[in-house]
């Protein structure tokens, strides 16, 4: 189904019964991201998969400021206000972690419990993200400037998801055209409006968050260790797993064990 949050048409996609769980992909995915986890939890929960603004079939606006995350966290909040779902679980994936948390820090009064993979709070201090939104901006222009072959061969190849070289074959290549099939101006625009350049730091929130929270991180992701480490000591109920044999996106190189982990801790939740 589409819902239309001001001006942009979000595609969204609600698979199973029970409590409703949002779940939101990384930069290039989409909500098929989730698919493999229907088997595992659309018996207890009402899957809501999301393609992000920009992403998948949701729509791509020409301005990058409509992907800050305070209008892409109060389209969230639509979103689950049209579907009369008053409180949810919140699942979210590196970039979808980072709209999660902003979420979970703008609008805490609809959120149930909340689990990020391999995801920040943002990063501290100006100067960092000054650095980092130079950097966004520069890779927003070569995937307007280059095409999105090239760009993904070029984000393929980032150190971040080196342990994916390990997946099989056609895994990589269902990713691959995962990502290819994006338009160039909406990554462009997620990268200039929600990249963690732009994005405010929400790292004075996490005490405030009075809900559980699951922290995930691979073991092969030792930045965002260190990150879900720092997390913890703020946050009032949370949990740190790390899953050995795994990067970045646990969910991609080790599903079963991922699905396990999130549906025990919905269960106790």
């Amino acid at each position: 189904m589409n819902i239309v949050s001001k001006d942009v048409t979000y595609a969204v996609e609600i698979t199973g019964n029970g409590e409703p769980l949002v779940l939101l992909h990384g930069f290039t995915g989409n909500r098929d991201t989730w698919k493999f986890l229907i088997p595992i939890l659309s018996e207890r929960y009402a899957m809501i998969m999301i393609d992000i603004i920009g992403h998948g079939m949701s729509t791509s606006p020409a301005e990058p400021e409509r992907y800050e995350m305070n209008h892409v966290a109060e389209d969230i909040a639509h979103i689950l206000d049209e579907l009369h779902f008053p409180k949810a679980h919140m699942l979210g994936y590196s970039m979808g972690g980072r709209l999660a948390l902003a979420f979970a820090s703008l609008y805490p009064e609809y959120v149930e419990t909340l689990i990020l993979e391999s995801a920040s709070p943002g990063l501290a201090t100006e100067q960092e993200r000054g650095i980092r939104k130079q950097n966004d901006k520069k890779l927003a222009g070569r995937i307007l400037e280059f095409g999105m072959e090239a760009f993904v061969d070029h984000w393929e190849s980032i150190p971040l998801f080196e342990s994916q070289k390990h997946l099989p074959a056609k895994t990589r290549e269902s990713i691959r055209e995962q990502r290819l099939a994006n338009e160039p101006a909406g990554l462009a625009n997620s990268l200039l409006g929600m990249g963690t350049g732009s994005q405010a730091s929400y790292w004075g929130n996490l005490q405030t968050l009075d809900f559980p929270v699951l922290l995930l991180t691979g073991e092969f992701d030792p930045k965002f260790c260190d990150i879900a480490s720092s997390m913890e000591k703020k946050l009032r109920k949370a949990e740190w797993k790390i899953i050995n044999g795994a990067g970045h996106a646990i969910h991609v190189e080790d599903g079963e064990k991922f699905g396990k982990i999130i549906s025990e801790f919905l269960k106790r939740n």
